[in-house]
């Protein structure tokens, strides 16, 4: 495909990549999509940055073709106003994901934003405790990590799912990468017992926190041992 590329050209092609099997079993996460993303990453890779056409793939309304746009957009154009736009019309965990990791964190918006989302409903919410869990990992100088827990301690049994969920990844980061609050994250995720009956592939740790914080400190002291 040229740099001249039409959003009706890409919508045929994505057309093209529609499986029926795969939607299904994304609706059943909640992802109203049936593209392979693999191949959607090998179009994005062929269309390479171009912004203008990432504007009118997200104007359709089309999860695929929004997937799409975070891919090929200039994440650094949008203004927080227009990230805050988009974000409140998002409908799909994976989109919202996608759209996390691909347009706002590479951005210059992604702390404000992460304040005015933290408090959201259930996307957005998410969108805010991601952002949040980020700089949890990798930044968390300036952060309250104390008021966080407080937060998560009040708040995250009664959260919606999809904001529950990045809240709990939040308190199990607190608790891997903090050691002073690791006794106190881990009593809170078994107070509140979160995703404790949660099914896990085999050989994948279980989201409920108290386990996830375990294991993942047992590989980092392993990890250092072997270095």
């Amino acid at each position: 495909m040229s740099t001249s590329t039409t959003v009706k050209e890409v919508m045929r092609e994505l057309a093209t990549l529609e499986d029926p099997k795969m939607r299904e079993a994304n609706e059943r996460r909640g992802d109203d999509h049936g593209v392979n993303l693999t191949h959607l990453r090998t179009l994005a890779k062929r269309l390479k940055t171009q912004h203008e056409l990432a504007i009118q793939l997200w104007a359709t309304g089309d999860t695929a073709a929004r997937l799409l746009a975070t891919l090929v957009c200039k994440p650094k154009t949008f203004s927080a106003a227009e990230l805050d736009a988009m974000v409140r019309d998002i409908g799909a965990p994976k989109l919202l994901d996608w759209f996390i990791v691909n347009v706002v964190k590479p951005g210059r918006h992604a702390e404000e934003l992460r304040l005015g989302w933290k408090d959201g409903d259930d996307l957005v919410g998410r969108a805010g405790w991601s952002l949040t869990t980020e700089r949890v990992v990798k930044n968390a100088q300036g952060l309250d990590l104390a008021a966080l827990l407080d937060q998560i301690e009040k708040e995250m049994k009664q959260a919606p799912a999809q904001k529950q969920w990045a809240m709990n990844h939040c308190l199990a980061e607190i608790g891997i990468h903090h050691p002073k609050l690791r006794k106190r994250a881990i009593g809170i995720g078994e107070r509140l017992a979160v995703l404790i009956d949660y099914p896990a592939s085999p050989g994948c740790t279980p989201p409920y926190a108290p386990m996830w914080i375990a294991e993942m400190v047992r590989r980092r002291e392993e990890a250092g041992k072997a270095s």
